[in-house]
């Protein structure tokens, strides 16, 4: 997989080492407890609408777009934060390490090393090649 980055008719790789976070424990702890990643990878958490009881709350939405927060107890490494709706980009952050906090309305979140996202704007793409 590799994570591409689009604006203006130009496109960039951000990542040719992508993980998908799947399952309960792997979304939950994301990058915490490693002391490095390399350069080239991205972590990738895509979200689902909401189903079950859930979904028949009031403020449920019929898409994955929610407030996503990202916190960063526990991670040892400044990292670049992409918050998306579809393949649109809606925030960007970098994060530091132990205490970094962000949140946006987004249906997808990448984490990358810090300064890999130094040229990626809100209304960018960002593209998932499977």
């Amino acid at each position: 997989m590799r994570l591409v980055h689009e604006r203006d008719g130009a496109s960039a790789t951000l990542a040719d080492d992508v993980e998908i976070a799947e399952g309960f424990v792997q979304t939950s702890k994301g990058l915490m407890f490693r002391s490095s990643i390399p350069g080239d990878y991205a972590l990738v958490f895509e979200f689902e609408p909401p189903s079950g009881i859930s979904a028949k709350l009031p403020f449920a939405g019929d898409d994955a777009v929610a407030r996503r927060f990202i916190h960063m107890l526990f991670v040892r490494m400044p990292l670049d934060v992409l918050w998306l709706q579809g393949e649109t980009v809606v925030h960007v952050k970098t994060l530091r390490p132990w205490v970094g906090v962000g949140m946006a309305d987004a249906d997808r979140i990448i984490e990358l090393p810090e300064g890999a996202a130094e040229d990626v704007e809100v209304g960018d793409r960002v593209v998932l090649e499977r």
